[in-house]
């Protein structure tokens, strides 16, 4: 088991309740892959460096977790095909 850290930026298009599902999405799906989580912030909604899938704006969330590897990889694989994740990096620490 590793200690990761992913920062995500969820869609502005996104409601309350269906940003707050995207975050409980990942938050189980760690712990359901025998992870647990440490940590997690939401810094809320920043105004992006340049524009992302036309959007200039868009909410920060830092998780702290511990998983194995294959989880990091398998988690990183669902917010590409995830619509309400613009961009996303792990990091191991």
């Amino acid at each position: 088991m590793n200690k990761y850290e992913v920062l995500y930026i969820v869609s502005p298009d996104l409601s309350d309740e269906e940003r707050n599902a995207v975050i409980e999405k990942f938050k189980t799906y760690i712990e359901s892959n025998g992870g647990s989580i440490s940590g997690v912030d939401n810094w809320g909604l920043k105004t992006l460096a340049y524009p992302i899938k036309f959007k200039k704006e868009g909410h920060y969330v830092l998780m702290n977790y511990t998983a194995s590897a294959n989880t990091s990889i398998a988690m990183g694989k669902l917010m590409l095909i995830n619509e309400g994740i613009l961009r996303h990096i792990i990091v191991k620490k």
